[in-house]
Parts: C-alpha cells; sequence; structure tokens
C-alpha cells in the first residue's frame, strides 16, 4: 500500500470516528437549550462540537462560564467579541448553580432494566 492511500484510509477512519463528528441535527439539540436572547448563538457557536446536553449538566458560576467561553474561543468556537458578554450571561442564567441539579433523561434500556429490578423483588 502506498504512502497515499495509507494517508487516505487514515483520514476517512478520523472522519468516521463518533468522537471526531460535530454534533448533528442541531434541530433537535437545540430543543435542549432553553428560550432567550442567545439560543440561536449559543446554539451556533456551541453545538457545532458538543451535543446540548454537555451545556445543559454544567452548573457553573458566571466566573467559570467566562473561562470556558473564552477558552472555547480561542479552541476555535465562533463567537462574535460583540456577542461573548450577552452569550456568557445567557448561559451562566440558565445553567449556574443556582439551578436545580442536573437529571439526566432515562434511556429506554435503563428504564427496562428499573421495570425488570422491580418484577423481580415482587
Amino acid at each position: 500500500m502506498s504512502h497515499k492511500n495509507s494517508v487516505i484510509i487514515l483520514v476517512l477512519i478520523a472522519l468516521s470516528s463518533p468522537a471526531l463528528i460535530p454534533a448533528q441535527n442541531g434541530a433537535n439539540l437545540n430543543q435542549e437549550l432553553p428560550a432567550g436572547n442567545m439560543q440561536q448563538k449559543a446554539t451556533t457557536a456551541c453545538l457545532e462540537c458538543h451535543e446540548a446536553r454537555i451545556i445543559v449538566q454544567q452548573r457553573l458560576s458566571k466566573a467559570v462560564w467566562t473561562k470556558e467561553v473564552d477558552k472555547m474561543v480561542k479552541w476555535g468556537a465562533v463567537v462574535d467579541p460583540n456577542d461573548r458578554d450577552a452569550l456568557i450571561d445567557y448561559l451562566s442564567g440558565n445553567f449556574s448553580s443556582a439551578q436545580p441539579e442536573y437529571s439526566a433523561p432515562r434511556t429506554a434500556r435503563q428504564k427496562t432494566t428499573v421495570m425488570s429490578t422491580r418484577q423481580k423483588s415482587k
């Protein structure tokens, strides 16, 4: 196999890796982000690389959200400097320590396991 073919195969493998594929189907993921002035900006800037659940499970202070947004911008997130403060306000307002603890939705398998456990205990 030539070097060129090896490189092509490695690129195809990397592109098919779920960890490297940007979040898909933004419309469905957007449903998890609360309505607000910056919802669309958060969808555009954050969901390009992350699923919404990565954001909604956070409970961070405004100072920590500021560090996170600045870090993500350095890593390539597209946030207009004019939108930065409003985005931080949106994230810290909706996903702060003042919010109730995040509870992950159950999957069908988890529901089945819980049901089976309950049936066995009867």
